[in-house]
């Protein structure tokens, strides 16, 4: 835990950690605790209550008491509203993260710690090459990560889930078996409880899984410097609704570059948090090599081209006649528009979300 802070250069104040009542995330937070006492750092620990089991909110109750026992401050975040019937992970996921960056934000709390361990980290990287992620998605769970402006950190992915375990029995503690981890309706699930045979017959471990994913993960790093400098220097952003790059310029980037910047690019204006998937977007980049290419729509994008550039705009579902007044209201508040040529679909996506943030 020491060596984690120090590795990534990070000095924390307050961090908030997502505490479930596993043994991975009481684990975490206890730790963090250790650390924070020498460290001048205050541990908050956040409890999600998703509402999918009964004993949920027990559950959270009881990581409110043991937190209450040690000092440390302690929250229930609930997730209220209708549950989805299919993708219950994903949307589990999704909503656990909304609420917790949400608190972060609200609280001015710039750390969040997850329990991710070495065997996440081994199961991520079989869901990924499932699915057909390239270096990025291989790389696996990136120990320090940025969401929403919250600096997300996971200081036990060199520990196994056993390691936690014999830390919290020295410690006295028991922990919550969840039973939605023995449910192999999740792939996750599948995943894991074939991880001990890979081992047995073939020898491939969870640690060599997951160094293997430290391997990829410093590829990812060079892959990351590339396109920072692509977007710091040659890619023109648009208040999170649109991107451009000059066509050419993109056509002769090494087709791996395509891929990563144009993925990022979708997820920037696409607004949906996440890029397209692999396949698809390997199919727009060979799309984009021929002269004939007349657009195309993917993560919630419009991708075209237009002034000899290549342009990646949110889409608008419910589409409306931009009016010349309206854009010229717009550019009043906006003056940095004022001398820009902008195709039409983009005027339209700046002007429609400048219209929601005024109506919110």
């Amino acid at each position: 835990m020491w060596d984690f802070f120090e590795k990534y250069h990070l000095s924390p104040h307050k961090i908030a950690a997502g505490v479930s009542g596993g043994a991975d995330s009481l684990a975490l937070v206890l730790k963090l605790f250790e650390w924070g006492k020498n460290h001048n750092c205050q541990i908050v620990a956040l409890s999600v209550d998703h509402g999918l089991r009964p004993e949920s909110r027990d559950e959270a109750l009881y990581v409110g008491k043991f937190m209450q026992k040690l000092g440390i401050e302690h929250h229930i975040l609930t997730w209220k509203g209708d549950k989805p019937s299919t993708g219950i992970e994903e949307a589990a996921r999704e909503a656990r993260y909304r609420l917790v960056l949400s608190w972060c934000l609200e609280n001015n709390v710039k750390f969040y710690a997850t329990g991710h361990h070495m065997r996440d980290q081994a199961e991520t990287f079989w869901l990924r090459l499932i699915r057909g992620s390239g270096v990025f998605g291989l790389s696996g769970i990136a120990p320090v990560s940025q969401m929403k402006g919250v600096t997300i950190i996971r200081p036990l992915l060199e520990y196994s889930p056993e390691e936690l375990k014999d830390y919290l029995k020295a410690h006295n503690i028991v922990w919550v078996e969840d039973p939605s981890n023995q449910n192999e309706d999740f792939l996750r699930v599948k995943i894991r409880k074939f991880l001990p045979t890979l081992e047995k017959e073939l020898g491939l471990s969870v640690k060599r899984v997951a160094d293997t994913c430290a391997v990829l993960h410093q590829t990812k790093s060079f892959m990351d410097d590339v396109l920072a400098h692509l977007w710091e220097n040659d890619v023109c952003s648009f208040d999170n609704v649109g991107t451009k790059i000059f066509y050419y310029q993109f056509l002769s980037l090494h087709d791996e570059i395509k891929f990563y910047l144009l993925s990022s690019m979708i997820k920037y204006a696409g607004g949906l948090g996440y890029a397209p998937e692999a396949d698809e977007v390997l199919r727009l980049v060979d799309m984009l090599k021929h002269s004939d290419f007349s657009g195309a729509t993917l993560g919630g994008c419009e991708i075209f081209l237009a002034q000899n550039s290549l342009w990646v705009v949110r889409e608008i579902k419910n589409k409306f006649v931009l009016s010349k007044s309206q854009w010229a209201e717009f550019v009043l508040k906006h003056q940095e528009y004022r001398r820009l040529e902008l195709p039409y679909k983009l005027r339209l996506a700046l002007v429609n979300e400048w219209m929601n943030q005024n109506r919110s």
